[in-house]
Formats: C-alpha cells, structure tokens, sequence
C-alpha cells in the first residue's frame, strides 16, 4: 500500500512562461497603448477647431493613457494564470466488504440457539 506521504506528481503544464517572452509581452502591450496614445493626441489638435467636445474628449485620452499603459504594461508576472493543480492525488481503490465471520456451529450445519428467547 502506498504512504500517504510519499512524492508527488507534478505536471508541466502548470510552469510559467519564460523571463524573456514575458518582457516582449509587456513591451508589446505599452508601445500598442503609446500608439492609441499618439493617434489621440493628433486626433485633438486636428479636431480643435472642427468638433470642440470630442477634442477635448481625445485630450484626456491622451492625458490619462500614459498612467493606464504604464500599469497595464507592468501587470506581469504576478498575475500568471492559475495552472491546474499540480498534485494528482493516487487513485482511490475500492475496499473489499466485510464478510460474516461463521461459527463452527454454523460450519457443521447445527442451528444455532435464538440469542433473545423471551419465553
């Protein structure tokens, strides 16, 4: 029968991605915010005078998109997914049920005496 303490096992599927995929992600993530960024900004100065209010609604896209990319950029590897447990638990085996225990009296066939006899 196996310990209850023994070693586990483990499957890769749960290893994190590596250093150097993880920083092209991030880079990724912060140039694609940059450029949404960008377009904002030449989106207000060629709108300023055509559309007032959507100009100023680009403004602070713009304004506030350096705070979010910066963030959402560093959102790295403290946030990996959660792999699937990395214990498999051994299989749980059936137990065999118990069986009556016969007396000798029953081997040989002599009926036994009622245990309760209230007359």
């Amino acid at each position: 029968m196996r310990k209850q303490g023994g070693p586990g096992v483990y499957r890769i599927s749960g290893a994190r991605a590596g250093l150097t995929e993880d920083v092209r992600g991030r880079q990724r993530r912060y140039i694609i915010s940059m450029s949404v960024r960008t377009v904002s900004v030449i989106l207000t100065v060629v709108l300023w005078n055509v559309e007032r209010p959507l100009a100023w609604a680009t403004l602070v896209i713009g304004l506030l998109l350096p705070y979010i990319a910066v963030v959402y950029a560093n959102a790295g590897r403290e946030n990996a997914p959660v792999a699937p447990a990395a214990y498999i638990p051994p299989p749980v085996r059936p137990v065999l049920e118990a069986t009556k225990v016969e007396s000798g009296a029953e081997r040989a066939g002599e009926p036994l005496a009622d245990p309760v006899d209230n007359t």
